[in-house]
């Protein structure tokens, strides 16, 4: 399987991002900054040709298409235990559709990272013992 990860960490993340247009790029921007500030301690890289972080495994990324964006939490059960708040979001399996004028709220994404950051710590002390 190939993973089309680009381990040029430098400035991949803001080429990534400086190419958009404005509105998407601002948006993720935000994004980007709740990532980071959530989980200070996870690694930055593009992965897919788009932006992911890793955190004791993967932990989630985020990608502009011409209509929406999306975030995904790398777990399909992230999305579905946090189904009802994202009700009013076009879900699939481990994405989360979202717009720049309906981004998903902050809170929102902070618990949603919160909650990956533990399933990982989770798996890794299981693999541990």
């Amino acid at each position: 399987m190939t993973d089309f990860t680009d381990n040029n960490k430098g400035n991949a993340v803001d080429n990534y991002l400086i190419n958009l247009p404005e509105k998407q790029r601002v948006t993720l921007e935000n994004l980007r900054k709740i990532i980071k500030t959530t989980a200070p301690e996870a690694e930055e890289f593009i992965s897919y040709k788009m932006p992911a972080y890793k955190f004791h495994g993967m932990l989630c990324s985020f990608a502009a298409f011409k209509n929406h964006c999306s975030f995904y939490p790398w777990n399909a059960t992230t999305v579905e235990q946090f189904k009802d708040e994202l009700k009013d979001f076009s879900l699939a399996s481990g994405t989360i559709r979202f717009t720049t004028e309906k981004p998903i709220p902050e809170s929102l994404l902070k618990k949603i990272i919160q909650a990956r950051m533990n399933d990982n710590l989770n798996k890794s002390k299981k693999i541990k013992e």
